[in-house]
């Protein structure tokens, strides 16, 4: 029997229709229903044999039609309207919709129905695609030019500027994970600049001030990280959050059963804790500000 996991089998197969024809350009393939049905295996499976189609641009995904046999354009086929700029909005929709880790030169040409040659004409690799994506999400709302009076609003108003960029696109926690080694990015270092600004006034040396912004910066990056790995074990998987802490509930509970963890175990069966991203960033970035008053008001005494 072959060691080789379902969801590739299956992609192997489904491979093989397109390259003897049975499966032609532009003809649907099977939804990841009909995979369950003629397979037999789990919903998480199905996606992931038609995620290994994508990925290897072979599919692609039709609003309002479905899954479907992609035709590239020929290599060194011309490519009227293509700009960097449109080739940034696709890539930026395609890692919305499915993760960074989908996102490749030869992926993205097949979204626009074009060869990857006519991509590399704009940009030089997946590297600096992944690059100017995150510099037009930082782009995409600007900071206000004028900021509140009041310091602590405007570190509070810049670190949910950039929590909201997070929500909205998940992929950024990993495209800008890196703070040691920064890249050119007109729109991320306006964000840096807008935040060292927000430390005028406030009695903190300028080396203080990078050192907050990158304490938020670091902060905001880990819990956004949480975000992104939740959406790709959901895609991975095919389970949301609660199913997945239903399908685990009797190995909790046996854990709970032996007494050792009496703390985490109060909290559980009263209730009195209900796990959430957006208050456990509100708390943390309400407790390092409380940290900063407290080292200004020594600065001011």
């Amino acid at each position: 029997m072959s060691s080789q996991p379902p969801y590739l089998r299956i992609a192997a197969e489904l491979r093989s229709r397109i390259a003897d024809g049975t499966l032609s350009p532009g003809e649907l393939v099977p939804s990841t229903r009909a995979i369950t049905r003629e397979w037999g295996v789990a919903m998480a499976t199905a996606t992931k044999a038609l995620a290994a189609l994508r990925q290897d641009g072979l599919v692609r995904a039709v609003p309002g039609v479905g899954t479907v046999v992609a035709a590239p354009a020929p290599v060194g086929s011309p490519a009227p309207g293509l700009t960097r700029e449109r080739i940034v909005r696709t890539a930026v929709a395609l890692a919305d919709a499915e993760g960074l880790p989908v996102l490749s030169m030869r992926r993205v040409a097949t979204e626009l129905g074009l060869s990857t040659m006519a991509l590399y004409r704009h940009v030089q690799g997946k590297g600096e695609l992944v690059r100017l994506m995150s510099d037009a999400v930082c782009g995409e709302q600007p900071l206000p030019s004028v900021q509140p009076a009041d310091w602590r609003e405007r570190f509070e108003l810049g670190s949910r500027w950039m929590w909201d960029a997070y929500n909205r696109h998940p992929w950024m926690a990993h495209a800008m994970a890196s703070i040691t080694r920064p890249e050119p990015a007109p729109n991320a270092m306006a964000y840096t600049e807008w935040m060292l600004r927000a430390g005028e006034g406030t009695g903190l040396s300028k080396n203080q001030v990078m050192h907050l912004h990158l304490s938020l910066f670091g902060y905001i990056q880990g819990l956004a990280m949480a975000s992104d790995l939740e959406a790709q074990a959901r895609q991975d998987t095919g389970m949301s959050v609660d199913e997945w802490m239903a399908r685990n509930e009797t190995q909790f509970e046996a854990l709970a059963a032996t007494g050792a963890y009496p703390l985490l175990n109060s909290l559980t069966e009263h209730d009195d804790f209900e796990f959430d991203l957006e208050t456990v960033f509100q708390f943390g970035l309400s407790r390092i500000l409380d940290g900063i008053t407290v080292l200004i008001s020594k600065l001011h005494t």
